[in-house]
């Protein structure tokens, strides 16, 4: 919807509906005018195709409440002739004598959050050119090492795509040349186009919006500033990235057009697998082995991590897969910091005994607590005596 259909169209006949009708009332008018003007109930009917098609755009304003409040302000304010110059005569009619085209932009601009300056009435605006379109975003992938994934690491990544072209520098313009502002719309890529009373800002059609004009394009990308090539980005990946993060690297897509600003660059990260350690969030984990002897006794073991070993102290009757926590240890934080390092404890059973160890577990066994089981046994007692 344009800025002029809110001030030449009026919604509310179309719908047949009063000013102050309720939401209700309109949707009600509206269906019973879709009803009768809906194209399959009036084939080959071209003024009912009309009419249904106005009848629709009236209903998308007027059942929105933030369109149709903002609708009803640009009515009020040009009906009440509040701008310079007023209405002669007020209300929505044709321009009396000696009345002066105005600029709906001046008008309408803090509704519509736009940007415009007058001088003189009649006088066509200066409106802030159009922003060129930024430039694709680009995706990558990038496998680390466990080791460098815990570390952060600077490395050089191999982009294939649009770069700025090599021989004009982006600027779109034969060397030794430059681009021109725009004759037309003396550079700001807008121009008024004069509709009786009103005037209304449209893009350049000269330079299409962008204020300027290459007379004499670049050989190599013939005015685009942008050539397809492979090149080489450095990017700094954190410490403690995880897999499967999307770093992204601000401004190093492809280029924009001239005058444009470039992309961004997504970098999609793979960590390989560690021989020992496995990541639980901020936290590593690591199994360590200990055999049944350290496990009953207790006893210190020296335990990697991620920069220098530390001394573990299993207590005596640790069972297995009871976890020890090293704090500290783990993987870094975004906000500083570190988790900690999960030692789970392994008793390993040994699958054969020389006869020195058999005998020595038999006597072992021999001293052992016989009533371990008892709460069990008495369940077997009653059953086998059933």
């Amino acid at each position: 919807m344009s800025q002029r259909d809110y001030v030449e169209k009026d919604y509310y006949r179309t719908l047949g509906v009063d000013q102050g009708a309720e939401q209700a009332e309109i949707a009600k008018a509206y269906r019973k005018l879709a009803r009768e003007l809906h194209p399959d109930a009036n084939p080959n009917d071209a003024e009912a195709e009309t009419r249904f098609k106005e009848v629709s755009e009236a209903y998308s304003v007027l059942s929105n409440p933030e369109k149709r409040a903002e609708y009803d302000k640009v009515r009020r304010l040009v009906g009440s002739g509040a701008f310079a110059g007023g209405f002669p005569g007020g209300g929505f009619g044709g321009p009396g004598a000696g009345a002066q085209p105005f600029d709906l932009s001046d008008l309408l601009g803090g509704i519509f959050g736009q940007s415009s300056a007058r001088g003189a009435p009649g006088a066509q605006f200066n409106r802030t050119r159009q922003r060129p379109p930024r430039g694709r975003n680009l995706e990558t992938d990038l496998t680390l090492s466990f080791e460098d994934a815990m570390a952060g690491v600077t490395t050089t990544l191999r982009v294939n795509g649009n770069a700025v072209c090599s021989t004009c520098g982006g600027s779109g313009a034969r060397p030794g040349t430059a681009p021109q502002i725009c004759q037309v719309c003396g550079g700001s890529g807008a121009v008024a186009r004069d509709q009786g009373l009103f005037s209304f800002s449209e893009p350049c059609d000269n330079c299409g919006g962008s204020g300027r004009v290459i007379p004499d394009p670049c050989p190599t990308c013939h005015g685009t500033g942008a050539e397809r090539r492979s090149r080489e980005i450095r990017a700094r990946i954190p410490a403690g990235v995880k897999d499967g993060a999307k770093i992204r690297l601000k401004g190093k897509g492809e280029p924009g057009p001239p005058g444009g600003q470039p992309g961004d660059l997504f970098v999609n990260v793979h960590v390989s697998r560690h021989e020992v350690f496995e990541r639980r969030g901020d936290d590593l984990l690591l199994r360590l082995p200990v055999t049944f002897g350290e496990a009953a006794m207790g006893t210190k073991i020296t335990i990697p991590t991620l920069d220098q070993p530390v001394t573990l102290r299993v207590p005596a009757g640790t069972e297995s897969g009871r976890t020890l926590r090293v704090r500290g240890r783990g993987a870094p934080r975004s906000r500083g910091g570190r988790g900690d390092l999960l030692v789970t404890i392994d008793v390993a059973i040994p699958r054969k005994l020389t006869r020195t160890q058999r005998k020595l577990l038999e006597d072992f066994a021999a001293t052992e607590d016989d009533q371990l089981r008892a709460h069990l046994d008495r369940y077997v007692t009653a059953q086998e005596t059933a």
